[in-house]
């Protein structure tokens, strides 16, 4: 076995383990809000999930082309700008073990990080670490600029949806309306866990085409996905997603405002809505936690701004702009000690 084809079996392995961290840490996007209204009970909320990941990971590819494209790797005549291939290859390892590091500290203190935004500032941190160009305007039209609006949408729609539900019903029987929405509560779980197979997986997958395209360039182009790289990161998000995030779940689901049925309801549909757009359209790597997140202050904020812990709501803003900055530190370290143990 050649060290080249080693580190890349390597690169996969771990960016298999950062996609199944990526889904034990983000399976309370889909389904906290379902549990905490009772809607769905948490093993049942935990496989609607995992089976919607893996069908939502298999809807698209766009999503994983603007990941692999993060790094200039080509020249416009498509020459191979990384002139080793084992440095290029130990750059998108260190950044995927910078993203599982910061995964890790905040799924372990309970914050809902964006595993989006991780891998991407882990990228972006062993990229310059090992000297190679980043694509700043991609970053910024297709991570920093969605990293801001998507959460801010998130949150005014909620608002809205929320509010059009409470005016449609405010005759209506409060008790049988919340049986409605806990029953509906299942199709927007759904969908919400389909948009995130759908953004997340597709993130794993694009980095792994970049690994595959260092190693292989005569072999592999970032515009086509290898089946096999679609069905492994779509099997991997779901297994993590099955095994639970227990602790995040806590926060989304309680510590930010104690949701009803409907305003679970409104939050997991907007949250589905702002998944499907920005990957189907813009094709922008955008975070299910931001997004969720913000919906569900949107739709608890229908009852009071009071109503919406933003102490806590605050310490999760902490969470999201360290992110970037965080992750792409812990890749840079952990690139300078591959470098002395792979270059």
């Amino acid at each position: 076995m050649t060290l080249t084809l080693a580190i890349v079996i390597a690169v996969v392995v771990i960016a298999l383990a950062f996609d199944y961290t990526n889904g034990f840490h983000d399976a309370a996007n889909a389904i906290a809000t379902s549990v905490s209204t009772r809607a769905l009970t948490p093993r049942i909320a935990l496989t609607l999930a995992a089976i919607m990941n893996f069908i939502g990971a298999l809807l698209g590819q766009e999503v994983a082309k603007t990941v692999a494209d993060v790094i200039k790797i080509e020249d416009d005549s498509g020459q191979l700008l990384v002139d080793n291939a084992h440095v290029g290859l130990v750059i998108v390892m260190a950044g995927l073990l910078g993203a599982i590091i910061w995964n890790l500290i905040t799924w372990y203190y309970g914050l809902p990080s964006s595993s989006s935004h991780a891998l991407i500032g882990g990228l972006v941190g062993a990229a310059i670490a090992g000297g190679v160009s980043v694509k700043w305007d991609t970053i910024v039209q297709k991570v920093l600029i969605p990293m801001v609006l998507s959460p801010l949408f998130g949150f005014c729609a909620a608002f809205i949806v929320m509010t059009a539900i409470l005016w449609i019903f405010r005759k209506a029987n409060p008790h049988k309306v919340n049986r409605g929405f806990r029953g509906m509560q299942t199709i927007s779980a759904a969908a919400l866990a389909l948009g995130h197979g759908l953004q997340d997986a597709q993130k794993t997958m694009g980095v792994i085409l970049l690994a595959l395209v260092i190693a292989y360039p005569q072999d592999y182009d970032i515009e086509t996905l290898p089946l096999w790289v679609v069905l492994a990161a779509a099997g991997a998000i779901s297994a993590g997603t099955y095994a639970g995030g227990w602790r995040i779940m806590r926060t989304l689901g309680r510590k930010i405002i104690h949701l009803d049925p409907p305003r679970g309801f409104a939050a997991e549909s907007v949250g589905a809505g702002v998944l499907y757009t920005t990957a189907f359209v813009f094709h922008a790597p955008i975070s299910t936690t931001h997004t969720i997140t913000s919906a569900v202050m949107g739709a608890g904020a229908t009852k009071r701004l009071s109503a919406v812990r933003w102490g806590m709501a605050r310490t999760i803003l902490a969470a999201w702009i360290s992110t970037f900055p965080a992750a792409a530190l812990a890749a840079w370290g952990c690139f300078e000690i591959l470098k002395l143990i792979l270059l």
